[in-house]
């Protein structure tokens, strides 16, 4: 769908309409969208029916290895990742449903795992859930490479689109997708993270740091971001603890973006250059170390693991990572604080 001519049709079929009004966001007139899967786990293994991009496939057959059956014992829960939990209220609701039906069926507390803004997801789902829900049905969450305070990758994506690699098509033309998608604004780097001086986005003409977000906008000539900021830069930014015992994992030791140089050509221009700082690749550690705030914050245990030399998308089938989580469904909570994955290189 990526191929030329195709890619404007998808993007016609994907896109958001955002009322500033009403501050929400429908499909495109004539369009509907189902998100497959729910409680199942083949669209979250691959993302496509020829199974070439793979991405929990690695995860789940670890799992069934052991003894875990596929949509009984471990199943997925896909979301609409166009919307910010604000829209989403009824897969909550289908959240619950499933979280209590796998307790009834097997009489055990569940484990929720997420990787990078899945995690968010989770946060917003036991947030809203009364303690004492959680310590009946929840038994952990592990989280991986989550962007708990924000990621920086998001103001490039907005300013002049990122392709992730699929090479017949260009930033610019993904620009029109991903500037439609309430998500992205969401995960823009939270406020009081970040110094106050810190420049996220540097052209020729003015640098851009988390106080400049309303010019940025306008800058850019997506004025209805600004609006989808406001309306989601509260849901998850205050990291309330999750009120459950939480493995946090990510990937450090790898350079990672965190300030983007644009020429004159900005914003229609890719970045010219980068300024890096120590993460996954993706997501910075800064960011993603902030569940370390958690310790001491709920009573339920918090435990944290950085996997040095791992790439943010490589968290969810690295072996290292899949014998860790294997080692936590086991009952051994007590993790290692760092794990070095580079002594693999063959």
């Amino acid at each position: 769908m990526f191929m030329p001519i195709g890619v404007d049709c998808w993007i016609d079929n994907i896109r958001l309409v955002y009322n500033r009004t009403t501050r929400h966001s429908t499909n495109s007139p004539g369009v509907e969208v189902r998100v497959p899967g729910f409680g199942e786990t083949y669209s979250i293994e691959f993302l496509d029916y020829n199974k070439l991009a793979g991405y929990f496939y690695t995860m789940v057959q670890h799992l069934v290895n052991i003894g875990y059956v596929r949509n009984e014992t471990v199943r997925g829960a896909p979301y609409d990742w166009r919307l910010a939990p604000n829209e989403n209220e009824a897969y909550f609701i289908k959240m619950q449903d499933m979280v209590e039906e796998m307790y009834n069926q097997y009489q055990k507390p569940v484990y929720l795992l997420g990787h990078s803004m899945g995690c968010h997801y989770v946060l917003y789902f036991l947030n809203h859930q009364p303690q004492a829900w959680k310590d009946k049905y929840i038994r952990g969450f592990i989280s991986l490479g989550a962007p708990w305070g924000g990621a920086v990758k998001v103001l490039r994506v907005l300013a002049s689109g990122e392709n992730d690699g699929i090479p017949m098509i260009s930033n610019i033309k993904i620009r029109e997708e991903q500037r439609m998608v309430t998500t992205n604004p969401w995960l823009l780097p939270a406020e009081d993270v970040w110094p106050e001086d810190h420049v996220f986005i540097s052209t020729p003409a003015f640098n851009y740091t988390h106080r400049d977000y309303k010019r940025f906008f306008t800058d850019i000539s997506f004025e209805d971001g600004w609006h989808m900021w406001e309306d989601t830069k509260n849901l998850t930014s205050a990291l309330h603890p999750p009120g459950v015992e939480v493995w946090c994992m990510y990937g450090v030791g790898l350079p990672t973006p965190v300030t983007h140089i644009y020429d004159e050509e900005f914003p229609d221009g890719d970045p010219v250059d980068f300024v890096y700082a120590d993460g996954d690749d993706t997501v910075d550690s800064l960011s993603m170390g902030l569940c370390k705030r958690w310790v001491g914050q709920q009573e339920k245990p918090v435990h944290v693991t950085e996997y040095r030399g791992l790439a943010h998308l490589d968290i969810v089938f690295h072996e290292k990572v899949l014998n860790q989580m294997q080692q936590i469904l086991e009952g051994k909570s007590d993790v290692p604080k760092e794990v070095d994955v580079r002594l693999d290189v063959k």
